[in-house]
């Protein structure tokens, strides 16, 4: 109990610290896709949602999200946002992803988090996405390289470069930045960051 009640202590210190920070770029390279489409705001899906820095952009576009995160001090946390805008439809999930469960939607979103969860969750969880989207769906998001220092945690996935290009293979690849970098974690530890920056198309039906 005392693992557990740290653990949800840790992620509450995280929110904190991540709740304030604007959204991911990933996430907003694939919404100015969609309106630069022309299509009008959809159904998302927030794998991950933390207190909401992705889920609210997302709601101030217009779009409807169902926003899933394991922890409920997450999920708690956006429902309380002060900036959580009056447009969009807002649902919610307390799930781990192994467990989630969502209809078809035009874009999914994972910012850092599908990659903290075991290989076997991983994979199964990325082929439930791609299932989901609908024709002319996104995925938006980030993956871990092998160079990260958190490889070796069975808990945590990490894929060489090759392996995330065959993920992706059946899809059109808009965005794809792999990142090193040398800074620290935003509970201040010092890391060593290998990242797949992400935004991927499924085909639109003919």
């Amino acid at each position: 109990m005392a693992t557990e009640t740290s653990k949800a202590e840790r992620w509450q210190r995280y929110y904190q610290e991540t709740g304030a920070r604007p959204p991911r770029e990933t996430l907003l390279f694939a919404l100015d896709r969609f309106e630069d489409e022309g299509r009008e705001p959809g159904f998302a899906v927030d794998l991950g949602c933390g207190n909401g820095r992705d889920t609210v952009e997302m709601l101030r576009r217009g779009w409807r999200v169902l926003a899933v995160d394991a922890q409920e001090s997450a999920v708690a946390g956006l429902a309380e946002r002060p900036d959580l805008p009056p447009v969009g439809e807002l649902q919610t999930l307390v799930s781990r992803f192994a467990g989630a469960r969502w209809p078809e939607v035009d874009l999914v979103n994972s910012s850092f988090a599908l990659p903290l969860c075991p290989a076997a969750d991983f994979h199964a969880t990325w082929r439930r996405i791609v299932a989901s989207l609908k024709p002319g769906g996104r995925f938006s998001g980030h993956w871990f390289g092998p160079n990260d220092d958190w490889v070796g945690d069975p808990s945590i996935t990490h894929l060489e470069r090759n392996e995330a290009e065959e993920m992706l293979a059946g899809l059109e690849v808009e965005h794809f930045r792999e990142e090193e970098d040398d800074s620290v974690t935003p509970r201040g530890t010092p890391k060593h960051w290998h990242i797949f920056h992400i935004v991927a198309q499924k085909g639109r039906a003919a």
